[in-house]
């Protein structure tokens, strides 16, 4: 696309076969299309002006550590944007908890990267919302399975975002399929209430049968039990219709769940009492982090959505803070290059990066891009096991 892009009239997704559905091609994104008109009108206005400074700038939440950490997220994807540019990037590794000062640096001629600032402000603050919901549900049952079923509460175009941040903050599995392509990761899942409404009312055991007998076997046989029936009645229906089950989901609506953890002792001590001790007992359904701390001793599993995918997108702006090695941040901005650290207390610090940080102090800020080529590839489980050890760091885990 040409740079007078911005003065197009928006043609819509209904503008031939090639663009059926409302989703920005990767080529707009690469190309930096894919952003605010302003900084398009920018680059004109430099261009005209035969300016091109040489600028630091950084991308922030909050100038100051503030005490509440945030899960970062997204540099996975934001780092492509610098590909093949005339500019050095540092940016937190994945997986790294923080609370103020900047998550990214990115140095080099002002024009060269100016339209990619809001691609770049998509990625981190979408993912890094993802990541620190996720990680809140983690962090409320520690030792009880959670898989992220949010993929249904977002534009499909942000699956395999979703699911990637949900695995970075230690959840245990994921249900999109097409995100589970892109990851490397096989997803996971149970049934729909679809499907026993499809062989209908008072014929439950045929639905049941039907995924044991039908479905790879490599799959669980776990069976959703609340459809037209009390839970614990297709609880020990399902347990006696399917041999060898390996767990029920209860999936009840809000409105008729009643006191949850009361229904879930329940089933498990009916299911129990028959023999069925071996079948465990899976929950899903609006939960937030306080009912996975209410529940996590009397069942199994969670399945979480919109706690994971309705998570408010993270605040973060991009400033230059430098313009040719001279202090130039906007009021309310912190100037200079910074650098942050990581110290054994589990504190988080801020400095200037010509000066020493703190006595047994990491460094966060690394280099991610060096003059245009992408340093690292940014391994999955290295991450996921980085936000453990982090974790076990900012917060008290006993």
């Amino acid at each position: 696309m040409s740079e007078d892009a911005d003065d197009t009239d928006g043609a819509g997704h209904g503008d031939g076969p090639d663009h059926p559905f409302d989703i920005v091609p990767p080529a707009a994104i690469r190309d930096g299309t894919a952003t605010d008109d302003y900084f398009l009108r920018t680059e004109r206005a430099l261009d005209g002006a035969g300016r091109n400074p040489h600028v630091v700038a950084e991308v922030t939440l909050g100038q100051f550590p503030s005490g509440d950490p945030h899960l970062f997220s997204g540099i996975e994807d934001a780092v492509h944007l610098f590909e093949d540019l005339p500019v050095d990037v540092h940016a937190l590794a994945p997986g790294t908890f923080f609370d103020g000062g900047p998550v990214v640096r990115i140095e080099g001629p002002y024009r060269s990267f100016a339209r990619h600032e809001t691609s770049l402000l998509g990625f981190l603050s979408q993912a890094t919302a993802f990541a620190t919901a996720a990680h809140g549900l983690r962090r409320a049952a520690p030792e009880t399975p959670v898989v992220s079923f949010g993929a249904r509460h977002l534009h499909p175009s942000l699956a395999a975002v979703l699911e990637r941040s949900a695995l970075l903050a230690g959840l245990d599995g994921f249900s999109h399929v097409a995100a589970g392509e892109v990851l490397g990761r096989e997803a996971t899942g149970t049934m729909p209430h679809a499907l026993v409404i499809c062989f209908g009312r008072g014929e439950q055991e045929a639905a049941w049968r039907a995924f044991d007998e039908h479905v790879d076997a490599g799959v669980a046989r776990t069976a959703l039990v609340d459809t037209y029936s009390d839970e614990v009645d297709e609880a020990i229906r399902a347990a006696e219709a399917v041999d060898g089950l390996s767990g029920i989901r209860l999936d009840t609506t809000g409105s008729r769940r009643g006191d949850f953890r009361h229904i879930c002792r329940e089933v498990r001590w009916e299911l129990d009492a028959r023999g069925h001790e071996d079948v465990d007992v899976f929950v899903s359904g609006g939960l937030e982090a306080e009912d996975l701390r209410e529940l996590r001793d009397v069942v199994d599993g969670f399945g979480v959505g919109g706690a994971i995918s309705d998570a408010d997108p993270v605040d973060f702006g991009l400033d230059i803070v430098a313009v040719e090695g001279e202090p130039a941040a906007k009021r309310g901005k912190l100037s200079l290059p910074k650098q942050v650290y990581r110290t054994p207390d589990g504190a988080h610090h801020l400095g200037l990066a010509r000066e020493e940080g703190p006595p047994d102090g990491e460094a966060l800020l690394e280099p991610v891009v060096a003059d245009g080529e992408v340093l690292t590839d940014f391994d999955l489980d290295e991450s996921i096991e980085r936000a453990r050890e982090d974790a076990e760091l900012v917060f008290d885990v006993a």
